[in-house]
């Protein structure tokens, strides 16, 4: 009896194991910093392999007292950080945080990123699932200038 409980509890709760699985994340890195610089960010590629939309409302990592979720947008000639309340990551697609778009921003580090380093990056779905991967910290070049 005991047996059959345990099989039909995994297979009820199989869907949200595979949902916390549905999305793996690859190239991810963090920019690079010289000494004393405030920020930075971290970049990667969100696949979400599900049937059902996955929704980032919000990031961390022990690299930094604030994190938050940005992106870039354009008014007339200027391009424009901001921040957003959520990324969404689409049913079998695929999201990239990028520079000069959508990015997750680190202030208030707690010591400059160094170049062959990394740090770990948690992201938290609407539905509570959290995510957690490593971001290697790479130089990248600086194209944006970034206005809050």
């Amino acid at each position: 009896m005991k047996l059959k409980t345990l099989l039909l509890m995994g297979l009820v709760l199989s869907p949200f194991a595979q949902a916390a699985t549905d999305v793996s994340v690859q190239h991810a890195y963090a920019r690079a910093t010289p000494p004393n610089a405030p920020t930075s960010a971290v970049f990667a590629e969100f696949e979400n392999k599900g049937d059902a939309e996955r929704v980032i409302v919000a990031a961390s990592t022990s690299a930094a007292g604030k994190v938050e979720l940005h992106d870039v947008i354009k008014e007339g000639d200027v391009m424009k950080m901001r921040q957003v309340e959520q990324i969404i990551l689409p049913a079998q697609s695929t999201t990239v945080l990028k520079p000069g778009s959508l990015h997750i921003m680190l202030f208030q580090l707690a010591e400059p990123l160094v170049e062959g380093n990394q740090i770990d990056v948690k992201v938290t779905f609407a539905n509570g699932d959290t995510q957690s991967f490593k971001a290697p910290i790479k130089k990248v070049m600086s194209g944006m200038k970034h206005n809050h």
